[in-house]
């Protein structure tokens, strides 16, 4: 039995020696491969990063290294292609934004006050695109030389979407966490990215919910809860355990 596992948090780059991350530690997905490992038929793939927390070395475990939400996508559809998976668990962290331009101060105000004669002294779309063209380049080392660095980023694409796209019949447990919301907002917002991805389960959880030894997580379906988990093996232990059941039923 094949399963795939993402786990740590994707690292944008700005430049050769900045980038913008996230807190994910990937000690949740490290804690899903243990429990995968309890059963001898299981082998894993699992794609991480290198600064995140690894899984245990066994020979039925092959890490694949990724940086940014590019990579991930990269990564996620070659071993797509090339095996068939039983399960995909996909804990990781995927930035939202990844850098698309950047501007010293002074560069930015210039570029900007060049620009608006042509569109009627309107700040506008168009006008926003014709600036970025005039973006300054991202190779090297960014210059600290100004007061303030104007970052522009845009969208990275739902990595979570390709999974069912490429691979119908694999069982997809998405993962959302939002921070101090209700938990019938919670559950609103999990369940309605769990439609968007085509996800068997969603794990559903709370930053704030989450510190030290304790980490609340709510598997959910689009018909309702399957369980809760009150740390990172409890979770763990529910996530496999669903699965089994549904891949012997």
């Amino acid at each position: 039995m094949r399963i795939l596992i993402t786990a740590g948090g994707t690292s944008e780059k700005i430049d050769d020696v900045r980038a913008i991350t996230n807190h994910s530690t990937g000690s949740l997905g490290q804690a899903i491969a243990n429990e995968w490992l309890r059963y001898p038929e299981v082998t894993i793939d699992y794609v991480t990063t290198k600064t995140a927390k690894q899984p245990p070395t066994d020979p039925r475990v092959t890490c694949h290294f990724i940086e940014g939400t590019t990579d991930l996508l990269g990564q996620l559809t070659d071993l797509l292609t090339t095996h068939s998976y039983a399960a995909v668990i996909h804990s990781m962290a995927v930035s939202d934004f990844t850098p698309a331009a950047h501007f010293s101060e002074a560069a930015f105000y210039e570029a900007i006050n060049d620009a608006l004669p042509t569109y009627d002294n309107q700040v506008t779309p168009a006008l926003m695109a014709h600036v970025l063209e005039q973006s300054e380049a991202t190779a090297g080392k960014v210059s600290s030389n100004t007061d303030h660095l104007f970052l522009v980023l845009k969208k990275t694409p739902k990595v979570i979407q390709t999974i069912k796209a490429l691979q119908p019949t694999t069982l997809l447990v998405g993962f959302k966490l939002l921070v101090a919301v209700a938990e019938a907002e919670l559950f609103a917002v999990a369940r309605k990215s769990l439609l968007a991805s085509q996800a068997d389960y969603v794990l559903a959880n709370d930053l704030t919910q989450i510190s030290g030894n304790q980490h609340v997580g709510h598997l959910l379906t689009q018909e309702g809860q399957i369980g809760t988990g009150r740390t990172k093996a409890e979770i763990a232990t529910l996530i496999v355990d669903t699965l089994r059941n549904d891949l012997r039923a």
